[in-house]
């Protein structure tokens, strides 16, 4: 059982886009100092970036600490804007059910009314048919 999960999970990472986890940080401090090896060292980033971009969909960008602190903090804000919205929407699902439960409880309380009224109606004509032909063989005996 477990081979069979195992191969529906790698199909499914197949299938998921690639996550933000993936993109190529390339800061230009980190290059060497001198000129030919600046040169040397961007076209062999150029060619590596390139290959990881096609090969993995990748993004080639620069961020910096800020870049990377103001991705964190919009997150952040983010996951906590979703979690109010998902409170505020989980109190508005209780006061549906609140709502639906008093207009299902006074339907309910309206049909037994109507219940009741119909049994009360069929008593009624059951004891005028039980009287009316009581009469009608009295009527025929006499």
């Amino acid at each position: 059982m477990g081979s069979s999960s195992n191969w529906f999970g790698r199909i499914r990472r197949k299938f998921v886009r690639t996550s933000n986890r993936e993109i190529i940080v390339i800061c230009p401090n980190t290059s060497p100092s001198s000129h030919e090896e600046r040169a040397d060292y961007e076209v062999l980033i150029r060619e590596d970036a390139l290959s990881t971009t096609y090969s993995l969909g990748t993004i080639e960008r620069c961020l910096t600490k800020e870049d990377i602190a103001a991705i964190k903090i919009q997150a952040f804000f983010r996951g906590q804007l979703a979690r109010q919205a998902f409170r505020a929407l989980k109190s508005l699902v209780k006061l549906q059910a609140l709502v639906r439960g008093a207009c299902v409880r006074k339907q309910a309380r309206v049909a037994m009314q109507c219940m009741r009224a119909l049994v009360q109606l069929q008593v009624k004509v059951r004891a005028r048919q039980l009287l009316n032909g009581y009469n009608d063989a009295r009527s025929i005996t006499v």
